[in-house]
């Protein structure tokens, strides 16, 4: 960590502490109390209110430097006013999430991005502070790998600078499929077709050694419309159509990644978060790919992927429903919509009834597909919860594994009509959507909802679709909200999977209600 005041660089304290305290607060960018200050960074036996004073006695002259007053503080908290100040993290993360920066300047924030963050400002004996301190250390090799990704695939770039960027992205991602794929094109586009070869023989090894499944190197998926592909296809007769990602951040600071297809003019359709999600691998899966292009021929079709999962951040603070009512807000507001339709599937009904709720003027209408109000804590047995907890932990524990036995527990609950060959694709997309314990901790989440007192107050049209067999989400609940939702109409579909495969008809008959529901 460096301050430079005009171009010189200033002495900093000699305590690692107060260092580090530094380095928080201007991380942080807004008031922490002095009770999580002193729990932070000092134990009992010191007294850490008197080490905080000591210690922010130190900041003060340096902090100050400049003539202003930066550094605020009261009997209750402690601030930074960044305001005034070049923060380099802060230059990163817009760097990593604005589509509009320069080339040069990306290669600048690389750079710094590559450097340790708070190097030398490590509390060993203080867990709270570390664990903060590796979170943030996590975020900061996610935002280089954004940075390194946009210009490996940058069309600004020579073959061989595409080619170093491309081996950066994925020396930080060694198992992404998508900068696997990139480094392989990178050397085919210089000709070194033979130096392709060998690097996909040895990086389809290295997938499969790890337990997953290695994506297509072979030339034809990077032969589409001219362009090399963004992620993996699911066939040369039927590639993933172009999408340009892009990313807004939430009121704490998350990055939420967005992507909307369909023509500008079409009407807009916001499908609101549910996981298994991946804006890019969705496209490979049985349940997303056909449904997702079928709403895209018709509508402005917007999608994102929920905080903690695909190219959303991953390590967050907080994963609860509170929040994704908030990113959904968010994202509708991002795609730059006033009043919209909204699509909820499974979870993501809840989240969409929610909004509807409290946003009335918002939501146009409102389609809810295999939808609950309820989750188990507040609808199932005694012995019904236990199966369900023994379930999460499980996930939590073999979420990762090579054998996917534990997440096929879960993929078969919600498609049980798939063929084998279509679990092991939805499970390979799958476990590359989260982590373990995001998994687990989105499933907690969903376990929770409850938005029954919320249903009489939803304004907009509703269209209730579910399944009549679906054994995850039984059609009772369905009906449940369609019965308590005003002005709410229901179509139940033949099929006994809780998230529908793109090969059924009753994917078809959803796809045809939903434009008959939304036909001006």
């Amino acid at each position: 960590m460096e301050i430079a005041l005009d171009g010189e660089i200033l002495a900093l304290p000699a305590s690692r502490k107060t260092r580090a305290l530094l380095g928080y607060l201007v991380l942080c960018g807004r008031p922490q109390r002095r009770e999580r200050l002193c729990e932070l960074f000092w134990e009992i036996p010191d007294d850490p209110r008197a080490a905080l004073r000591w210690s922010l006695s130190k900041l003060r002259p340096l902090v100050n430097a400049a003539g202003e007053t930066l550094l605020i503080s009261d009997r209750d908290q402690v601030s930074i006013d960044t305001a005034p100040i070049s923060v380099d993290a802060h230059r990163i993360d817009t760097c990593a999430t604005r589509e509009d920066i320069p080339v040069t300047r990306l290669e600048e924030a690389w750079e710094s991005a590559s450097r340790l963050l708070l190097e030398n400002c490590e509390l060993t004996n203080q867990p709270a502070f570390s664990a903060w301190l590796e979170q943030k250390r996590t975020e900061m090799v996610r935002l280089r790998i954004r940075i390194a990704r946009r210009l490996a695939t940058s069309t600004e770039l020579t073959p061989d600078e595409a080619d170093k960027w491309a081996e950066r992205w994925r020396a930080d991602a060694p198992f992404d499929p998508s900068a696997a794929q990139q480094s392989v094109l990178a050397r085919r586009k210089l000709g070194r077709e033979h130096e392709a070869t060998t690097m996909a023989d040895a990086m389809d090894r290295s997938f499969r050694e790890a337990g997953l499944q290695p994506p297509d190197f072979s030339p034809p998926v990077y032969e589409v419309a001219g362009a090399p592909k963004d992620a993996l296809c699911v066939g040369e007769d039927n590639p993933a159509p172009h999408q340009t990602i892009r990313f807004t951040q939430s009121d704490d600071a998350v990055t939420l990644a967005w992507t909307a297809l369909g023509r500008p003019g079409c009407m807009p359709l916001v499908k609101s978060g549910c996981w298994p999600s991946h804006l890019e691998l969705d496209w490979g899966t049985p349940v997303w790919g056909d449904l997702y292009r079928s709403l895209a021929d018709d509508f402005r079709f917007v999608r994102y992927d929920e905080r903690g999962t695909g190219l959303s951040d991953w390590t967050v603070p907080e994963i609860s429903f509170e929040r994704s009512v908030a990113d959904l807000e968010r994202v509708v507001d991002a795609a730059g919509f006033e009043r919209v339709p909204l699509l909820g599937i499974s979870h993501g009904a809840a989240v969409s009834i929610e909004f509807a709720a409290r946003h009335p003027e918002r939501v146009s209408h409102l389609i809810l597909v295999g939808g609950y109000a309820a989750g188990w804590r507040h609808t199932a047995s005694a012995e019904e919860i236990r199966e369900r907890e023994a379930v999460m932990l499980l996930t939590e524990r073999g979420w990762s594994r090579a054998n996917p036995y534990l997440r096929h527990i879960l993929s078969q609950e919600r498609i049980p009509g798939a063929s084998a060959a279509e679990l092991k694709r939805f499970d390979e997309v799958q476990s590359c959507s989260t982590s373990p314990a995001n998994a687990a901790r989105i499933l907690d989440v969903m376990a929770r909802i409850d938005v029954r007192e919320r249903l009489r107050h939803v304004a907009a049209p509703t269209l209730v679709v579910h399944s009549r067999n679906d054994a995850f989400v039984p059609v009772s609940a369905g009906r449940a909200l369609a019965a308590e939702i005003p002005c709410a109409e229901f179509v139940g579909l033949e099929s006994e999977n809780h998230l529908l495969l793109g090969r059924e008809p009753a994917t078809a008959t959803l796809v045809a209600a939903i434009r008959r529901f939304l036909a001006p």
